[in-house]
This record gives structure tokens, sequence and C-alpha cells, in this order.
């Protein structure tokens, strides 16, 4: 023991040391001279403002350049951390309206290379850094263009020195998103320039991203929705943009794009809805959609799951089950233990939810909405099936995790039927949970089933099955104790059980992004039992 705490102790004061030394170098004269190298190149490409429109939110009302204080923009030293991010990423450029004087953006941007010329350990993180890049260059016409030889040559300068930093840093980046965005403004730089230094680095860091990044279904292995998303939307950007610039297209991106369209149209392209399965909040892709469209993308998916999520649907139901084994460690930052949970929707309605995600990992509510008892599924002495380890400063990533197997898919007319297991529960309380969803078309009642099975090292425990309902959902206890009246805006259910204890609490609904509002949610509650034990429940239309 004392051992393994020496030794712990030892490396975390070598890791700290080696950074240390990393913070002096990069600081130093002899790195700036590093990255100060610049090429022979002008800008040649400016990209249209509507290949970029996937990734920017536009604001209705344009802002005007004149607005600004010139000389002051950069002299607040008091900003918040997220207003100082804004501030130097530039994104705030896309609001600007372009009749706005080409003369006054660009001193501003003069006056940032001023105080920002050299590496700044706050300035040059590479989510700022590479979001900066790509609004300069895509914003030329205000940024770059009617300037002076003086200007443009320093304009060229920081661009090249800020991209020379980002390849020399970018693969220390944990944050799989920052390097998916920085690896688009290298390869930006590299189209805008016809710099074959900067797009070869770039295409091949793409290639790297996409061979390490996803399963074998093309699939984000952190299984997380919202990062799906992302990475399409990146993809098709920079195919957008090598085809613009009468670029190559490699095969590789066009292969991403088509099997993550399939996914893309697998989870949201018929449901229109959010599945709050993993990391996801609820969100709106219609822009993007449109996007797609004017851009003449369109993806078909044919299959009923893929990576670990099922999704049976008709005209009036949807049925969507999390399957998965939890992403490995690396990958799990944003994973959420609920395996088996559940979301069911009637006529565009949502009647069952899972609880939904609060993102900022620096709040206690991050690890709460991460825990099992926030999913629509079963839980054992009020654990959690994995285990999860803070990182550092960082997010919480899974430390001890489950695997799922026996899954079982029956997607007929009338009946569709959904089976899986997983061993979550095994090593500390001897239990399997399986669980099997029913829906009857015709009679539009789901029967569930929760199979306890129990192995060698079985121990007594008590357990909780949740049905979590969104916020604005009335429910009503009934005398008989074993049923609850739900009513939705468009229709009436009725939950019942006669194993367990029925009632009604209390929760957190952390759907939309960073926030939380008081929601309910049904459970069946009880003990486990020596022999194997079945809990079953329905939830019908009246």
């Amino acid at each position: 023991m004392f051992l393994k705490s020496s030794f712990n102790y030892i490396n975390e004061f070598y890791f700290i040391f080696k950074n240390q030394i990393r913070k002096i170098y990069l600081n130093s004269s002899i790195y700036n001279k590093k990255i100060s190298r610049v090429d022979e190149n002008v800008l040649v490409y400016q990209p249209s403002l509507n290949i970029l429109s996937s990734l920017i939110k536009y604001e209705k009302q344009k802002k005007k350049i004149e607005n600004f204080n010139v000389q002051s923009i950069w002299e607040n030293k008091n900003l918040k951390y997220n207003d100082f991010k804004k501030l130097h990423s530039f994104y705030w450029l896309f609001s600007i309206d372009l009749k706005s004087s080409n003369e006054v953006t660009q001193s501003i941007i003069e006056n940032w290379i001023k105080k920002n010329q050299n590496y700044e350990t706050k300035s040059w993180e590479t989510d700022i850094l590479s979001k900066r890049v790509i609004a300069w260059i895509s914003n030329s016409k205000i940024t770059y263009n009617e300037s002076t030889n003086s200007y443009k040559n320093s304009f060229n300068e920081i661009i090249s020195k800020q991209v020379n930093h980002l390849m020399n840093e970018i693969d220390r980046s944990s944050d799989l998103n920052n390097k998916m965005i920085g690896c688009t403004a290298i390869t930006l730089t590299g189209i805008a320039y016809k710099n074959n230094r900067f797009l070869e680095y770039g295409l091949d860091l793409l290639k790297k991203i996409i061979n390490t990044s996803f399963d074998n279904n093309y699939f984000p292995k952190s299984r997380n929705i919202r990062q799906m998303v992302f990475y399409l939307k990146y993809f098709i950007l920079i195919r957008e943009l090598l085809k613009d610039s009468l670029n190559d297209i490699p095969e590789y991106l066009n292969e991403i794009i088509h099997y993550l369209g399939k996914s893309y149209d697998f989870i949201w392209g018929s449901l229109k809805q959010s599945l709050l399965f993993n990391g996801n909040n609820n969100s709106s892709n219609k822009d993007f959609d449109e996007y797609l469209s004017l851009f003449r993308y369109k993806f078909k998916n044919d299959k009923f799951d893929i990576s670990g999520y099922t999704i049976l649907k008709n005209k009036n139901v949807v049925l969507a089950m999390d399957t998965g084994s939890n992403p490995v460690r690396n990958y799990s930052e944003n994973y959420q233990s609920g395996p088996l949970s559940f979301e069911f929707f009637f006529k565009g309605k949502k009647l069952i939810t899972n609880s939904g995600y609060f993102q900022d990992h620096n709040h206690q509510l991050n690890s709460i909405s991460k825990s099992t008892a926030t999913h629509s599924t079963l839980t054992l002495d009020n654990s959690s099936t994995c285990n999860f380890k803070k990182n550092g400063k960082g997010p919480s990533i899974v430390s001890k995790g489950f695997k799922t197997f026996d899954d079982e898919v029956t997607y007929d007319k009338n009946y569709w039927s959904i089976r899986c297991s997983h061993d979550g529960y095994l090593s500390r309380y001897g239990v399997i949970h399986q669980r099997s969803l029913e829906f009857d078309i015709n009679k539009n009642i789901l029967f569930g089933k929760e199979r306890l099975i129990k192995k060698k090292n079985f121990k007594v425990t008590n357990f909780e099955i949740r049905f979590h309902l969104l916020p604005n959902i009335k429910v009503t206890k009934l005398q008989d104790n074993k049923s609850i009246l739900i009513e939705l805006e468009n229709s009436g259910w009725r939950f019942f059980s006669n194993d367990g204890l029925i009632g009604v609490e209390t929760g957190l609904y952390f759907g939309n992004k960073n926030n939380y509002i008081e929601n309910q949610n049904i459970f069946v509650s009880g003990v486990t039992q020596n022999n194997e034990q079945l809990i079953e429940w329905q939830i019908s239309k009246i």
C-alpha cells in the first residue's frame, strides 16, 4: 500500500513537473520562432457563408461593426471565461452586417494581433484558436478584402502562426470535439491558402479521427447522440469546402458521411424528437435539416437498431430502448449509466422519458444526471450500474462498466418486442437484469417484464423501477394502490403493476441544456428474492 502510494506521488510530481517545463517552452522565444514559419502564400479562396451555416446560428438582426468600441474591446481583463471565449473566438463576426466597415473590422483584428501575436495560454486554447481561424477566413470579405498590403501580411502571418501551433499541439488535446474543430481550421486554412502542408495535415488528421473515434457501425464510440450530429456537421462542412474549392474529396470522407447520415436519419430524421440517452439534451435540428436539403443530402435508414439503440416506430408510436454497453473510458466523459432504459411516444408526445443530462461537469448535478436512477430502468440498492471516476479537473469517466447481451427484437405489423440483459449488478449483488418490452399495436398496451436472474454471489437488496415523465404531465394515484393515471396532452394512459409497491415521486428533469426543473416519476419498488424474480407492469391507453 505504501509503495503504491509513493509511486502515485512520484508519478503525479513528474506529471506536474513535465507540464511546467512545457509551459516554459511554449512561452519561450525558441518556440515562438518555431511556429513563426510562414509559407509564401496569400488568401486565394474565400468560402461562401452558406457552407458555414450548419455551424453558425445567424442572428436575424445583424450588428454594425461601428457600434463596437474599437480601442477598448481587448482592454477588459475581468471577463468571465465563457465571455472571454466568445470574444476571442471571433464567432461574433458571423453576426456582423456585411455592409459594415471593413476598415473598422480590420482595426479590431489588428489590435488583437498586436496584443496576442505570441502564444498565450488562454487565448490560444485549441477550441478558441480554431474557431478564430475559421471565423477570420470565412468572413474574409470584411476581415481581409480592401485592406493594405501591410495588414494582409500581418493577417497571413498570424493565421499561419496559429495553425502551426495547432498542428504542433492538437495531438495532445484529449477533447474529441476540440480536435475536430481544430482539424476543420487546419483544413480550411490549407484550402484557403492553397497550402499543401496544411491541407495534407488536416486531411490526415481527419482520417485519424474517423479511424479512432468510430465503431464498426460508423457511430461514435462515445455512443453520444449530440456528438454524432456534431461530427456529421463538420464532415459535411469539410466536404463542401473541398468541393467548392475544386479539391478532391477523399473516399473515406464520403463513406463516413454516408453511414453517419443513416444514423442521423435513424435517430432524428423520422422522429423529429430528441431521445434523452447518454448525454443528449432536447434540441432542434430544423436548421441542419434545411442545410442538408440546400446541399442536396438525403439519408435513408432501413434498420431498427444501430450501435446499441433500438427504435421501433409507426405513424403513431415510437418505442426506443438503450440496448448497448457502456463506452470505453476514453470515450465516456458524457456517458450516463442507463442500460435498458427506454422512451415511449404517442402521436408526437413523449409519455415516458429519461431525465436528460446536465452538461457542466463542474456542477454536482452532472454526477446526479449520470446516475441510473435518472433513467427509466431498474436500479438496485439505489446504486448505478457504472462506477465513475473524476478525471482530474475534467469530467468523470467510467472506471467500471457493464456488458449487455442476449438482445432480441421482433418488429411485426401488430406486435413489437425488445428484449435485452445486462450484468451491471452482477459482481456486487449477484443479479443479471433482463428487460422485455412488448407493445400490442391494436390495443395500445405496452407490457414490461423485469426478470432478475440470480447467480451464486446473490445478495438480498431493494430494487426500484422508475418511469420518468415530462414536467407538464399530470399523474393521479388510484385507491387500489396498483394503478396510476397519466394525463398526456393528447391522450390518457393507465400504469398498472401487481408486483411491489407503486408510487409517485418528485425528481429533476435535465432535458434542457444545463438547466433543471421538477418532474414526476412513477416507481415500482420492493426487495429482491432468493429465487428468480419477475416483476411485470403495463401502460395502456384509456
